[in-house]
């Protein structure tokens, strides 16, 4: 059976350049979660979509959150439970505690502070504006995340360069032993 990556955007969603809509476009096996407000993150709301969407998939799944998606990720980890998940990925998780943070983000408060209990892995960059080297080290920590830090790439979105993402697919992949299946090579 195959594995289903949903793909969870975060505040305003991923446009069409950035790498989860690249993912999305290119692979059969993955699905982006559907938000009703895109400009207002509520974290109650968010977080029982997700659970809906998880809940409607079939066979396993892998969550792949950018931003205040990878926020929702983490805080459906601590609230709720799926045996189908099988792996977490957390790419440049927006920091919502901080003072700095944006304030329609602050309704996603508080971040967790406890394991997640599911394989997680934390993509982060040492030069991130929502997220400092040593809040991501922290989080990883408290998270019982593993840990990848890309030097200089900023957000891990389209404006710092992010777009189709290959590097990033496979680091995925190595991580979840999950493999992504071509819109052109269907599962049979």
């Amino acid at each position: 059976m195959k594995t289903t990556y949903l793909l969870v955007p975060g505040y305003t969603n991923s446009g069409p350049e950035h790498w989860q809509s690249w993912i999305e476009r290119k692979y059969s096996n993955a699905v982006r979660v559907q938000q009703d407000d895109w400009n207002n993150p509520s974290r109650s709301e968010w977080i029982a979509r997700l659970d809906r969407t998880i809940a409607e998939t079939e066979g396993d799944i892998v969550l792949l959150g950018h931003s205040c998606g990878a926020v929702t990720v983490a805080q459906w980890a601590t609230s709720c439970a799926s045996n189908k998940v099988r792996a977490l990925i957390l790419v440049a998780p927006a920091d919502v505690d901080a003072e700095t943070a944006l304030e329609p983000l602050k309704q996603q408060r508080p971040l967790p502070s406890t394991s997640l209990g599911i394989r997680s892995l934390l993509i982060h960059s040492d030069n991130d504006e929502h997220l400092s080297e040593d809040r991501a080290r922290v989080l990883a920590r408290q998270w019982g995340c593993e840990t990848r830090m890309i030097p200089g790439a900023g957000h891990l979105h389209t404006a710092a360069g992010y777009g189709q993402w290959s590097e990033g697919e496979r680091l995925f992949e190595t991580f979840t032993g999950a493999l992504f299946i071509d819109v052109a090579k269907r599962e049979v």
